[in-house]
């Protein structure tokens, strides 16, 4: 198969064959062309949606990039993939696969798409090889508030834009195509779990481990005393694989025992079962209800359409308030120096208490501190903890108290957190953790009018 031809059901497009990127790109341009008297910024039309807060009920013009969801090139010896901004995750990997390749770095759910993780951030178990997903990044064109399309790369005229697009959240402009690095596959992941009990035991296996040549790494906080260390390695053969696509849970398998195999892309995909563990509050866990769902059905689309309904009609809220207990979402992922990641680890246990907790090394590469938008010390160890639930306590609490005691305490420990959840900064801390003077600069120079949202009212102030 021509990975060239690849829409987002994985199947030959005939639409490539007929017009291309060309085409497409500059129907795009004519669409915000025409659409930019109307006066309010633009949003984007999409199926799919991997942020987690709120948003304004404010009417936008919605620009249509569906169609932007093709693979365009696959070039193993050269090390990369070229495909357009919509193509998904999903789609990536089974066209990169096909060539014995797989990107640097794959986000954990199949519905994130290339450009949504070039424009917001992303990580995974190979981020202590490879950085974050925009440091994966070679090239990218950019279709901006201006109504032009850019070239940009890190050493050409729109070098500012490839080093500031990244957490840009789509308010400097959308990612139309990209070009990204992958590497070399092999068909299987061998995998070593480990339990600790110790987080500082833990803390420091983590750190070895990514000196150690595995291919990946990440753990899971169970609790205060139970924490598992996860290694893989690329090999060409196994002696089973194990599934965790239909009636066996990952996340559980971990914690009992202490190797396993998996093909490559069900390693890749191990997360997306499940979302992690969130599927427990849909029922996905219990065994009968699981094979209702039904094995297609398993996954971050379904959940996905689920979280929707739900936030739109509020009913878990309006459950919450008929149990008389304060709730909180907390769903966050945070980056935090290793050298304090115990502390982080001990405030977590001891305020907020959900488990479990994702925990996944990075390092950022040569170019990490590049990016002014979200800025990683090259070279620097940093742990991400990711943990998604809903907080219940007894008794009042002030809105979003729990939220705000952990966006403080990452930024007292030197860390940094996602925008793709909820955030609360004030103005002046968020223009000086988010590189506001860079940032401002950005937005004059390819947005000046304004088309796209500003970034601290689309983070904070849900635009």
């Amino acid at each position: 198969m021509n990975p060239g031809a690849l829409g987002s059901s994985g199947r030959p497009s005939a639409s490539l064959r007929d017009e291309g990127y060309p085409s497409r790109r500059e129907r795009a341009l004519a669409e915000l062309r025409a659409a930019s008297a109307a006066g309010r910024p633009f949003g984007l039309a999409k199926e799919t949606s991997n942020l987690f807060r709120d948003r304004s009920r404010a009417r936008k013009r919605r620009l249509d990039l569906r169609g932007f969801d093709h693979v365009l090139a696959v070039d193993v010896a050269r090390g990369w993939v070229e495909a357009e901004g919509m193509t998904t995750y999903e789609d990536l990997v089974a066209a990169t696969l096909e060539s014995g390749a797989v990107p640097a770095v794959v986000p954990e759910l199949k519905t994130i798409t290339l450009g949504g993780a070039a424009a917001g951030v992303g990580i995974e178990a190979s981020s202590f090889r490879h950085g974050l997903v925009h440091e994966t990044l070679l090239e990218l064109d950019v279709l901006t508030g201006e109504g032009r399309v850019v070239n940009c790369r890190p050493d050409n005229e729109h070098a500012d834009l490839f080093f500031g697009f990244p957490n840009s959240y789509g308010t400097l402009g959308y990612a139309l195509k990209l070009k990204a690095r992958i590497v070399r596959a092999k068909p299987y992941v061998a995998l070593g779990h480990r339990r600790v009990a110790e987080p500082g035991a833990f803390l420091a296996a983590l750190a070895e481990a990514c000196r150690d040549g595995a291919d990946f790494v990440d753990g899971v906080a169970f609790g205060a005393r139970d924490y598992c260390l996860t290694t893989g390695r690329f090999v060409d053969s196994a002696p089973y694989v194990s599934d965790y696509s239909f009636e066996r849970i990952y996340y559980r398998s971990i914690r009992e025992r202490s190797s396993d195999f998996l093909t490559t892309r069900d390693y890749i995909w191990r997360w997306d079962t499940d979302w992690f563990w969130c599927s427990k509050n849909v029922g996905a866990q219990i065994p009968w209800v699981r094979r209702i769902y039904g094995r297609e059905r398993l996954g971050s689309r379904t959940y996905q359409r689920i979280m929707r309904w739900n936030s739109r009609w509020r009913v878990t809220k309006a459950l919450d308030r008929l149990r008389g207990a304060y709730s909180e979402s907390i769903i966050q992922d945070v980056d935090i120096p290793i050298a304090n990641a115990a502390a982080f680890l001990d405030f977590f246990q001891r305020e907020i208490g959900i488990a479990p907790v994702w925990i996944c090394p990075l390092i950022g590469t040569r170019a990490a501190g590049r990016f002014p938008l979200y800025r990683i010390p090259p070279g620097e160890l940093y742990v991400n903890f990711g943990f998604w639930d809903v907080l219940r306590r007894p008794g009042a609490f002030a809105a979003q108290h729990f939220n705000r005691l952990i966006e403080e305490k990452v930024l007292a420990l030197g860390g940094i957190k996602s925008l793709y959840s909820e955030s609360f900064f004030d103005r002046a801390t968020f223009d000086r953790v988010y590189g506001g003077d860079a940032y401002r600069a950005l937005k004059a120079k390819y947005d000046p009018d304004g088309a796209f949202p500003e970034l601290y009212t689309k983070a904070v102030a849900h635009a």
